[in-house]
């Protein structure tokens, strides 16, 4: 069964494709130790889709919705184009890999998804190389990406204790 991976930031979402799972062995501790070798992790996964959010604004109610379990339209959007749908009656042939187990709730997703150690470390692994991947990505604008929800962020706090 493939396993595809949901990796959330502050740029966007990326879909990655973990594929090569024979070539490093398929238990989280392996996976722990080709994490750090980007030419090794890299032969474990593949970019499948990227979907950069529109704004800081867009950024912070994306990630808020995903660490309260829910599933925004432009999510299940992204997911359900890069995704194939499995024919009529029968049974996805992949899971998704996700951070957060209340997204990965089939009930919410209708995704068959999985949120374990091995898939966490697999995220583990995305988060530190991400900017490699995505290729017209500059560190600085995943920095920037990162500034603005952070701003955003300190701004709504604000906000709520001035009330």
């Amino acid at each position: 069964m493939a396993l595809y991976l949901l990796f959330e930031s502050a740029s966007g979402y990326t879909l990655f494709h973990a594929y090569g799972l024979d070539e490093i062995g398929q238990n989280t501790e392996a996976i722990r130790n080709s994490v750090l070798d980007l030419t090794r992790f890299g032969k474990v996964v593949k970019l499948v889709a990227f979907h950069p959010f529109s704004s800081a604004l867009d950024a912070l109610n994306q990630c808020s919705a995903i660490s309260e379990g829910l599933m925004t339209d432009a999510l299940r959007n992204f997911l359900e184009i890069n995704l194939l749908k499995p024919k009529e009656g029968k049974k996805a042939k992949f899971s998704l890999g996700v951070a957060e187990p209340k997204v990965g709730s089939q009930e919410v997703t209708k995704i068959p998804c999985q949120s374990n150690e091995f898939v966490l470390e697999l995220l583990h692994g995305v988060r530190l190389h991400f900017d490699r991947f995505i290729k017209d990505l500059k560190p600085s604008d995943l920095e920037k990406a990162q500034l603005g929800l952070s701003t955003i962020i300190v701004q709504d706090l604000g906000h709520l204790l001035q009330q």
